[in-house]
C-alpha cells in the first residue's frame, strides 16, 4: 500500500506516541461501581497519582546524530529488545512545495519511488524476501517519508536499496512507469472520493484558504495536473527536491552509531548534494467574515462541522490547542460528547481535533446529527457548547485527565522502533520540522505545564475568529471529485494539456552496484508463557514483557456475532456496545472519566467467533483498572434511556456502513456465501435495521447473561506484570463470578452450508466513480485444520501482498486499481477465500476477466516461479521477529493459538515448518483451494456504467439497489 494522508499525525501526538519511557503511575483511582467481593477491602492501597511533569521528566529517546559531507543527517537510536531495525527516511518536500499546474507531484513521486531504480528492478521484491514489514511511503503537505522495519541482518540491504533510489533513480523512471503509477494514483483518488463524505476535504480547503495558498490544494492533487505530468517534469521534481541535504535518515532498534556510521557512509556518501530547497512561506488565514456552506452527498447522516486554520507545530500555542481540542471533542468524556451525545442526544457522534502541520494547523469540530433531529436545533446546540467552553475554559480535572490519558496511550508506542508512528518518525519529524530530534521533549514539558487559563486563552485566540461552517446533508451528489483538489482557479484558467508523451533526453547510466547479502535470521524468541486458572475456572495466560510499564489484558468469550444465529441479528453487537455505557453506580461519563484518570483504556469489540473486553493499563494502576473492567463486564445496567441512545448510534452506524461501498460489499458477500450458517451474520455486528429496532433492554440483558459468563471466558495478559502480582488482582475482580446453572450455549458452527451458485450480485450505487469488486467461496477447511501453511504461501503469491499476481496485474501493470488483495479466513468454523478489488468503473468487466484469468493460470499454465517461492518463503521466515514487537501483537498471537487449538510453541516452530514446504506442495494447495470455479462476485457500482461490461462473462447477474440517502432526512436548516 502506498498511502496518501492529508498530513502526518499531529506533530505533538506523534512525539508523544513514541517518546514516553518507563514512568511512575498516573491518575487517581475511580469509584468502581458495584460492590466488589470482600477481598477488595484488604487490597493494597491504590497508588498516589504522579503529576504529568513527573511523568515527562523521565521520558527519553536517546540518540546520536552525524551529518555526511553531502548534507544527509542521520540519527541513530539503540533499542535491543528485538533483532530488528526501523529505517525511516524523511524528505522535506510535500504538496505545499508544488507550483500551479503540478499539484499531486509529491505524492506521484512517492509512488514512482517504489518502481525500481538503476540497480534495483523492483524495490519491494528484495525487501519482502528479507522479511521486511511496514515497507511503505506516505505524503503530506510538508514531507514525503519512506519506512521499512527489517531484520538486523538485512540492514545493509535496506541501506543499498534506499541509497540507490536516492542517488540513481532517474535512469529507471520510464514513460511506461509514469503512465502506470499515474493510473494507480488516480484510482487512489477515485477510491477516496467514492466514500461517504469523501469530498469534505476539498470543500474544507476551498473554504479556509485562498487560491495559491500552499496548503489549499490537496496532497493527491487534481486529475488534470496528474494527466499533464511529463517525464521531464517528474525528472525535474526529483532533481530539485530529493537530494541528501533535504533528507533525514533515522535508524532505530538493534543498531548503534558506531555500526551505523560506516554503513551510511558506504551507501550514501557518494551521492552528490542537491539544490537547496527554498522554504515555503505560509501561515494560518483569518476569514474576513463567517462562512456557512451546505453540500449534498450520498451520505446517511447530516454532518456539521466548524473549522478554522491555526498555528503550525512550532508555535507556542500548539500544545494548548491540542489539549484544548481534546477536551472539547476528543476525550470519551469530552464537552461535545457529554452535552450532545449523552445529554441532549442530538448527535450520534462528535469529534474535535487540532491537525497540526509545519506551518499551519486545521482546527475542526464535527457532529453527526441524530436522525430526526432538526438541523437548525443541532447547529444551535453545537455552537452553544463551543461558546460555553470558550467562556468558561476547561477545569483543572479536565486538563489533568486529557494530559494523563494522552501520556498513557502514548507510552505504549515505545514498543515500535519504526513505521509511520515509531520512535524513528518522532526523531525524524523533530529534526525535519524543528531542527531538533528531541523536539518531543519540549512539547511534552509544555503539555505537562499547561493550566486551564492557558488553554482557555489559546482556544479563544484561535476559535473566536470567523468560522467556516460546513454542513454535509443527505442527497444527490453534485460535486465532481475528479475536478477538485487542484490549485483552485480551474474555472478561470484552462486545464493543462495532457502529457504528450514526448521522448525525454537520454540519461547517462548509473554506476553498477550489487546488493549485499542478507545475514541469517536467528531462531524466534517468543516470550515464555505461564498458565493458571482462577478459582471459578477461568483460564489465564501470561507472557511477561518489561519494555514499557504497561500491559494488555484481553478477556475473550466464546460468543461473537455468530451467536446472533441463536438470538436476534444485531443483539451481540448492541449488547457489547452497552457494556461501558453505565453500571449500577457509574454512568457512561463516569466510566470514561475513570479510565482517563487511571491512564487506562477499556475497549469492547467482537468478531464472528469471539466477544472481547480489552484493557490497556499502567502496571502500577492495574488493580483499580481491573476493578473498573470487572464492573463494566459483569454489571452493565442496560438502562432503558441509554439503550435507546446507543441503539440510535448503532442504527446510524448501520446506515453509514450501507453507504460505504466496501462495507456494503462485505455484508452482501458474507450473506451470499454462508446462506443460513451462523457466519452469514454481518461481520460488523450491526444486524439489520428491522432487527436492531426490535431490540429491548431485557433482550440485551438476557444476551449478556447467556454469553458473557465465566465458563465461556479466557484471559490473556501480556506486559510488565508477574503472575504473583496478577493472579490475586484477577481473583479479586473475577474470582467470585459464578457461571449460571444453565448449560453454556453452543453455536451450530458445524451446520452444513448450501453451496451458492457462481454468480454476480450487482448493487447499484449511482454516480460511483469506482466499482468495488469482492468475490469469494467457501473452502472445505476450518481455521483449526492443521498444516495449512502451504495455502498461506500459495495465497501470498496470488493476492496476499503488494507483490502478488493480482495486485501486480490490476494495479502495477494495468493501473486500474489502487490495490487488490485476497485472503483465507481462519475462523473456528468453515473458512472462506475472499478477494477485494476496487477498480475504476469503466474497467469493471475487464478487471473481473483479468482476475478469473490470473486465477485460472495459477499454477496450471503459470507455475510458481523460483523467485516467487523464495520471496514468500524466506519473507515469511525472516519477518517473524517483526510480528511480535508489541504487547498487543503477542497477545493476539497467544489468543489465536488458543482459539484455533494450536500448540503453545506454534510460532517458535513455524520457521522450520516453512523450510520444510516445497514448491510442489504450494502448487498443490493453490490447485485445491485457489481456483476460480465457484466464485460469487459482489459489485457495488453504477449499474448504468457497469452492467454492459458484464454480459460476456458467462455468469448470471442478480441486481440489488444500494440504500439511498434521503434528502433532507435530518431536518432542514432555517
Amino acid at each position: 500500500m502506498r498511502t496518501v494522508t492529508r498530513s502526518s499525525l499531529l506533530a505533538l501526538s506523534t512525539a508523544l506516541l513514541l517518546s514516553a519511557c518507563a514512568t511512575a503511575p498516573a491518575g487517581t483511582p475511580p469509584a468502581t461501581g458495584a460492590a466488589l467481593p470482600p477481598a477488595a477491602n484488604t487490597a493494597p492501597a491504590a497508588p498516589q497519582p504522579a503529576s504529568p511533569a513527573a511523568l515527562v521528566s523521565r521520558v527519553d529517546i536517546p540518540y546520536e546524530t552525524f551529518v555526511l559531507p553531502n548534507g544527509l543527517t542521520t540519527i541513530v537510536h539503540t533499542d535491543r529488545k528485538a533483532p530488528i531495525v526501523g529505517v525511516t527516511l524523511y524528505f522535506h518536500v510535500g504538496s505545499r512545495n508544488e507550483p500551479r499546474g503540478k499539484t499531486g507531484f509529491a505524492h506521484l513521486y512517492e509512488h514512482l519511488f517504489f518502481g525500481g531504480s538503476s540497480n534495483v528492478p523492483d524495490f519491494d521484491v528484495p525487501l519482502d524476501a528479507a522479511g521486511s514489514t511496514s515497507s511503505n511511503g506516505s505524503t503530506s503537505y510538508d514531507r514525503t517519508n519512506y519506512v521499512e522495519t527489517v531484520p538486523t541482518g538485512a540492514l545493509p540491504l535496506a541501506m543499498f536499496l534506499e541509497s540507490d533510489r536516492m542517488g540513481h533513480l532517474l535512469p529507471a523512471v520510464t514513460q511506461d512507469k509514469l503512465d502506470k503509477q499515474r493510473g494507480v494514483v488516480q484510482n487512489e483518488k477515485r477510491q477516496g472520493d467514492n466514500q461517504p463524505y469523501g469530498l469534505v476535504e476539498y470543500a474544507l480547503n476551498e473554504g479556509l484558504l485562498p487560491v495559491g495558498h500552499p496548503y489549499r490544494h490537496t496532497t493527491i492533487g487534481s486529475m488534470a495536473d496528474l494527466d499533464a505530468a511529463t517525464l521531464t517534469d517528474v525528472r525535474a521534481w526529483f532533481t530539485d527536491h530529493y537530494g541528501p541535504n533535504n533528507a533525514v535518515l533515522v535508524l532505530s532498534g538493534d543498531i548503534d552509531a558506531a555500526t551505523a556510521k560506516p554503513l551510511v557512509e558506504k551507501w550514501f556518501g557518494q551521492i552528490p548534494r542537491g539544490p537547496e530547497v527554498a522554504p515555503v512561506t505560509a501561515g494560518p488565514v483569518t476569514l474576513p467574515a463567517p462562512i456557512h456552506r451546505e453540500i449534498a452527498d450520498q451520505v446517511p447522516l447530516t454532518y456539521l462541522s466548524r473549522n478554522w486554520t491555526g498555528p503550525g507545530l512550532n508555535d507556542p500555542d500548539a500544545p494548548a490547542l491540542a489539549v484544548g481540542m481534546d477536551i472539547l471533542g476528543g476525550l470519551a468524556s469530552s464537552r461535545l460528547d457529554n452535552e450532545l451525545v449523552r445529554g441532549q442526544q442530538l448527535a450520534v457522534g462528535v469529534t474535535a481535533s487540532a491537525q497540526v502541520e509545519e506551518s499551519i494547523s486545521f482546527l475542526s469540530m464535527g457532529m453527526r446529527v441524530k436522525p430526526g433531529v432538526d438541523r437548525a436545533k443541532a447547529n444551535a446546540a453545537f455552537d452553544q457548547v463551543l461558546a460555553d467552553y470558550l467562556r468558561d475554559g476547561p477545569s483543572e480535572d479536565e486538563v489533568r485527565r486529557a494530559v494523563v490519558s494522552t501520556l498513557s496511550e502514548e507510552i505504549g508506542g515505545l514498543e515500535r522502533v519504526g513505521g509511520f508512528e515509531g520512535k524513528g518518525a518522532t526523531l525524524a519529524e523533530g529534526q525535519a520540522y524543528s531542527g531538533d530530534p528531541a523536539k518531543y521533549k519540549r512539547d511534552l514539558a509544555a503539555m505537562a505545564a499547561l493550566t486551564p487559563a492557558q488553554i482557555k486563552a489559546a482556544m479563544n485566540k484561535w476559535l473566536s475568529r470567523p468560522v467556516y461552517a460546513l454542513d454535509v446533508v443527505p442527497g444527490e451528489r453534485t460535486m465532481d471529485g475528479a475536478k477538485l483538489g487542484g490549485w483552485g482557479d480551474e474555472d478561470k484558467t484552462p486545464a493543462p494539456k495532457p502529457d504528450p508523451k514526448a521522448p525525454a533526453p537520454a540519461l547517462p547510466p548509473a554506476p553498477k552496484i550489487s546488493a549485499p547479502p542478507v545475514a541469517p535470521v536467528g531462531a524466534l524468541v517468543f516470550p515464555a508463557i505461564e498458565r493458571t486458572t482462577l478459582s471459578n475456572g477461568i483460564p489465564v495466560v501470561l507472557a511477561r514483557r518489561t519494555a514499557v510499564p504497561k500491559l494488555v489484558l484481553t478477556m475473550d468469550f466464546d460468543a461473537g456475532y455468530a451467536a446472533d444465529a441463536l438470538d436476534t441479528p444485531g443483539t451481540q453487537g448492541l449488547m457489547l456496545s452497552m457494556l461501558d455505557q453505565g453500571t449500577a453506580t457509574l454512568d457512561a461519563t463516569g466510566i470514561a472519566e475513570a479510565q482517563e484518570r487511571l491512564g487506562a483504556s477499556i475497549s469492547i469489540d467482537g468478531s464472528l467467533d469471539t466477544s472481547s473486553a480489552s484493557l490497556t493499563a499502567l502496571t502500577d494502576n492495574l488493580g483499580p483498572s481491573l476493578d473498573l473492567l470487572a464492573d463494566v463486564v459483569r454489571r452493565p445496567a442496560f438502562a432503558p434511556s441509554e439503550v435507546e441512545r446507543v441503539k440510535a448510534q448503532a442504527e446510524a452506524a448501520l446506515a453509514q456502513t450501507q453507504s460505504s461501498p466496501p462495507a456494503l460489499a462485505r455484508r452482501a458477500l458474507g450473506s451470499a456465501l454462508y446462506g443460513s450458517h451462523p457466519y452469514a451474520q454481518p461481520s460488523d455486528g450491526l444486524g439489520q435495521a428491522a432487527t436492531l429496532a426490535a431490540l429491548t433492554p431485557d433482550a440485551l440483558k438476557a444476551a449478556h447473561d447467556k454469553w458473557l459468563r465465566p465458563d465461556l471466558a479466557r484471559i490473556t495478559v501480556v506486559g510488565d506484570v508477574t503472575m504473583e502480582q496478577l493472579k490475586p488482582l484477577l481473583e479479586r475482580a473475577f474470582g467470585d463470578w459464578k457461571a449460571p446453572a444453565t448449560p453454556a450455549p453452543v453455536k451450530p458452527l458445524t451446520a452444513p452450508i448450501t453451496a451458492g451458485k457462481p454468480r454476480i450480485v450487482l448493487i447499484d450505487r449511482p454516480h460511483s466513480p469506482q466499482s468495488v469488486i469482492m468475490a469469494g467461496r467457501i473452502l472445505p477447511i476450518t481455521g483449526r485444520t492443521p498444516d495449512t501453511e502451504p495455502l498461506q504461501l500459495a495465497n501470498e503469491v496470488l493476492g496476499g501482498g503488494f507483490l502478488s499476481r493480482l495486485n501486480k496485474d490490476l494495479r502495477e501493470e494495468k493501473g486500474w486499481s489502487y490495490g487488490v488483495y485476497s485472503g483465507v479466513s481462519k475462523p473456528i468454523g468453515p473458512s472462506s477465500f475472499m478477494l477485494s478489488a476496487p477498480v475504476q468503473s469503466d474497467r469493471t468487466g475487464a478487471a473481473i476477466k483479468a482476475i478469473l484469468a490470473d486465477m485460472a493460470a495459477y499454477p496450471a499454465t503459470k507455475p510458481i516461479t523460483d523467485e516467487e517461492f523464495q520471496r514468500v518463503t524466506d519473507g515469511a521466515i525472516r519477518q517473524l521477529p517483526n510480528l511480535f514487537e508489541t504487547n498487543g501483537q503477542v497477545a493476539g498471537a497467544i489468543s489465536q493459538n488458543d482459539r484455533l487449538g494450536r500448540p503453545e510453541d506454534y510460532y517458535v516452530t513455524l520457521a522450520a515448518k516453512y523450510r520444510g514446504i516445497g514448491k510442489p506442495t504450494v502448487a498443490t494447495a493453490a490447485t485445491q483451494f485457489l481456483r476460480p470455479q465457484g466464485l460469487v462476485f459482489v459489485i457495488v457500482g453504477d449499474r448504468k456504467a457497469v452492467e454492459p461490461q458484464l454480459k460476456g462473462l458467462g455468469l448470471p447477474i442478480e441486481f440489488q439497489q444500494a440504500p439511498a440517502a434521503q434528502e433532507g432526512a435530518e431536518g432542514e436548516s432555517e
